[in-house]
Parts: C-alpha cells; structure tokens; sequence
C-alpha cells in the first residue's frame, strides 16, 4: 500500500522503508525553531540537560518577533538571553530588530525551510511550512531543547485526513476564507493529531500566500500539521530563495487516508468567525449588524504582501470610520519595504490608518493594538479566545484582509461588496 506525503517525509527522516499511522519514530530534524517566548525556556533546558554545543548551527532559527522591539523589561531580558545564546553558539540564522519578521511568514520568505523538510518549532504555527510540501509542526519547549541538542525527536506517525477543494472560488475570496470555512465545517478538534492534507483543482489556482494561510491555521482544527503537494506553484516560489536543495514529495494513489471530505468553493463567501473559536465561521451574508472598533491587517497568517494589497484595493480613495482604528502590520522587512514602495503605505495612512513594525504583538495580546473590556476587533489572525487580544471582556472576530478592510471603512463587520 501506498502512502500519503506526509508519511514518506517522516519515514525519509527516520531512514525506513515506510511508515504506517500510530508508529513511534525517531526522525531526524531539518530546523529547529524558536521564538522569543518559547526559545528562552528550551535554552534553560539545553543547560540543565548539558548540552554544549547545538547539533548543527545552520539548522537552529531563532526569531525574535512575538514582543520585539521589546515591549517590557521582561521582554527585554527574554530577547537578551535568546540573542547571548544565538552569539555564543554561532548561529546562522538569528534574526533581531532590523532583519526579524514574523518568524512564520520569515522562514519561507528567505528559503530556509525547503520542500521535503522535517520541521520542529517550538510556536503551534510552525504548520505553515507546510505550504511549501515539509512537515512541520509545533512541539513544547522541552522537545526544542533535545532537538537543538540531537537533531533527532521522537514522532507518532498522523492519519491523514484529505480535503479535496474544487470549483472557481467568488471574488474576494482568499485561502484565508477557505480554510475558516473548513474549521466551520469540521471543528477546533475535527482534525485531532492528524495530518491536513489540502488538494483539488481550487487549490491548484492558490498562491503561495494563501497556502501559506491555509497551512498556518491547521492547528486550529487540531491538526498535527497541514500540508499541500508540491507542483509549479511551489517550484515557481522556491527556485530562488531557497537555500538548500529540496525534494517534491507526493501521495501515492493508493495511499491510505483517515478521511476524504470534498468541499466547493463556489459555495464559499468571505467569512468571519465570531468569538471565541475559530469553528464559528460564517458567511459575510449571515454576520448582522455587528460594530466593530478596530481592524488589524497582518500576522503570520495574512501579513504578506499580497494580504496588503488585497486591503489596499478595499481602502483606496474610503477613509475609515469614525472613532475606528485601522492597524497595518507588514509580517517581514521585505514585505514592508515592498508595500512602501508600491505606495501601499500612503493608501493607509491616507484611509486614517496606521503602519506597524514588523511583529506578532496584537495576535496575542502582546502590544500595538490590545483590546479593552467590550471593545470588538476584526483581524486577520488566527485565534480568537477569550482574552486572546486583550481584556477577558472583548471580542475577536478573524477575517481574511479583504473584510478586515471593508469593516474599517464601514464600521461594522462588512464585505467589500457590501461598500
């Protein structure tokens, strides 16, 4: 019997001839990642289990992007301790203030992670890779230190679960649509520790950028990790960036699978998904009459250029609401200095909005746009829990660019259509 791309990249990194769901099994690690909140702890661990050197300085990323610039004094010490670590052990990819960006939309920005890549990172997001063909997937800090150590970690082979898309999707309609439709459809734990395995003639028509949205928010409906099958998309992408050399993995035909769900997009409008799980999903038809006080546009899962153009095509010549704030963020340096050059920046500002730095901060609730007690914002995040951007008392509701920037306009949750 065949097997599913994600089973051959597990059982190519643990040197067997196959591998079958449910097995245990050693595999060695093409990157290991972490952050400025998650890297800190795995470098306590290397200490306290003696580790000296990391198994490989070109294979260990560290990114500082979740409270950099430092928001805090603590943020500050986090950032320190990360960077004297990435100093003494030579690291080669260290990215600070200046060349860091978010670390989901970096890594492949910069060709660091390849197709046919086993990726570890210690952030639940590290499942975007998998836009590009890897297998990626977010592990504890505990596991990141062995993985800096060794190389190697320990792997229970997923199921595979198939989601076939197919049809011509509606205008403004993005990958960020179609994968919280799916969430809607099958649940927050729908997808529990198995692999989202995304196909379909729709799929063939995705950018990268939307591949990457879809693969980054796998982990929203439980998934181990989410992933596309390489083709000229991913050749077209990958040819001049990356970094070293990488293998186009497929499924076998006769590849077993846990489930197929067919799913026609031409049935999908943009969606909004209500507080507080990311399966509340909704037509934009459906949403009602809902006010809203804030949009932010960026994020690992919609910080790229092509989410800031999609927004800029909604704002140009409308100005935002009264009273709203409209938040910009461009994911990376490259992506900022693009929308700047494109005048993308003056359309925003310009709509009465304003341009971030480069960082995760509202996504979590870290800084550059937290929520008080009642206050709703629409965001192109990928979580929306209670206390998630702010007070336990706000709201959060997730939106592809396009919405997020019809809202801003209208002040309430709204399609550009509906403008």
């Amino acid at each position: 019997m065949g097997m599913t791309i994600t089973e051959k990249i597990l059982s190519r990194h643990a040197g067997l001839a196959e591998v079958r769901p449910g097995m245990l099994i050693n595999a060695k690690v093409d990157i290991a990642l972490g952050n400025d909140i998650t890297a800190p702890i795995a470098i306590d661990a290397f200490r306290k289990a003696g580790g000296g050197k990391v198994f490989d300085r070109e294979k260990v990323v560290l990114v500082a992007d979740h409270f950099a610039p430092n928001k805090d004094i603590d943020s500050a010490e986090q950032c320190k301790l990360m960077r004297d670590f990435a100093l003494e052990q030579k690291l080669t990819h260290y990215y600070d203030v200046g060349e860091a960006g978010v670390e989901h939309a970096l890594l492949p920005e910069k060709g660091i992670v390849v197709p046919g890549d086993l990726v570890a990172g210690a952030d639940s997001h590290t499942c975007t890779y998998g836009a590009v063909g890897a297998f990626a997937t977010g592990v504890g800090s505990t596991d990141l230190a062995a993985a800096m150590m060794t190389g190697e970690l320990w792997f229970k082979v997923p199921e595979t679960m198939k989601f076939v898309y197919q049809g011509r999707r509606r205008p403004w309609v993005s990958g960020k649509d179609l994968i919280l439709y799916t969430i809607g459809r099958i649940g927050v734990d729908g997808a529990l520790y198995r692999a989202m395995e995304f196909t379909g003639d729709a799929v063939a028509g995705l950018s990268m950028a939307d591949r990457l949205t879809m693969a980054n928010m796998a982990i929203e409906a439980g998934g181990k990790n989410g992933i596309f099958i390489p083709d000229a998309v991913t050749e077209d992408y990958c040819r001049n960036r990356a970094e070293r050399k990488y293998t186009f993995d497929t499924s076998d035909p006769d590849a077993k699978y846990h489930s197929v769900i067919a799913i026609d997009v031409e049935k999908i409008e943009p969606q909004v998904s209500f507080p507080h799980l990311p399966s509340n999903a909704k037509g934009i038809s459906e949403v009602g009459d809902v006010r809203i006080d804030q949009s932010i546009i960026g994020s690992c899962t919609n910080g790229r250029i092509e989410d800031l153009r999609i927004a800029a095509e909604v704002l140009k010549g409308r100005h935002i609401a009264p009273h709203y704030r409209l938040i910009v963020i461009p994911a990376t340096p490259a992506v900022y200095r693009q929308a700047m050059r494109e005048g993308l920046f003056d359309i925003f500002l310009d709509a009465g909005g304003v341009v971030s730095l480069p960082t995760c901060g509202p996504c979590l609730g870290g800084y550059m746009g937290i929520l008080a007690k009642g206050e709703r914002s629409v965001s192109t995040t990928n979580r929306n829990f209670v206390g998630r951007m702010g007070h336990p008392g706000s709201e959060v509701y997730l939106a592809g660019p396009a919405v997020a920037a019809a809202t801003a306009v209208a002040g309430r949750l709204a399609g550009p259509e509906q403008l």
